[in-house]
């Protein structure tokens, strides 16, 4: 299993807008083989990030994801906020999960190297 974070940095008079984005979200990654879930995290802290939360059950998985169609549909909609939205480039961050306590019986992700979008 793996999670995959991107933070997203949002200035402070585009927050709603943002927000609303994700609740109108074209939802297509929720039937992505492999997918388990997703979470968009609030910043409570002036400056943070918020971070986009999922959670894939491999990193093949969510590579197959990054390179469908559906990827492409489901972030149509993410360019329509203007670029003075955001005080910062966002950062992807991709983990292996070693432990989950909620899931005892987990096999941990074999170690897969550094990850590369491009």
């Amino acid at each position: 299993m793996i999670t995959v974070a991107n933070r997203i940095y949002v200035n402070q008079e585009f927050r709603d807008a943002f927000e609303q984005r994700f609740r109108e979200r074209a939802g297509l990654v929720d039937k992505m083989p492999g997918f388990i879930s997703n979470h968009v995290l609030r910043p409570v802290n002036e400056g943070d990030p918020y971070v986009v939360f999922t959670f894939w059950t491999s990193r093949q998985d969510f590579l197959n994801w990054v390179r469908s169609d559906e990827f492409v549909k489901g972030h149509a909609q993410s360019g329509t906020l203007p670029k003075e939205a955001f005080s910062q480039s966002n950062k992807l961050e991709l983990h292996e999960v070693i432990q989950d306590s909620t899931r005892p019986d987990l096999i941990p992700e074999p170690p897969g190297g550094p990850f590369n979008m491009h």
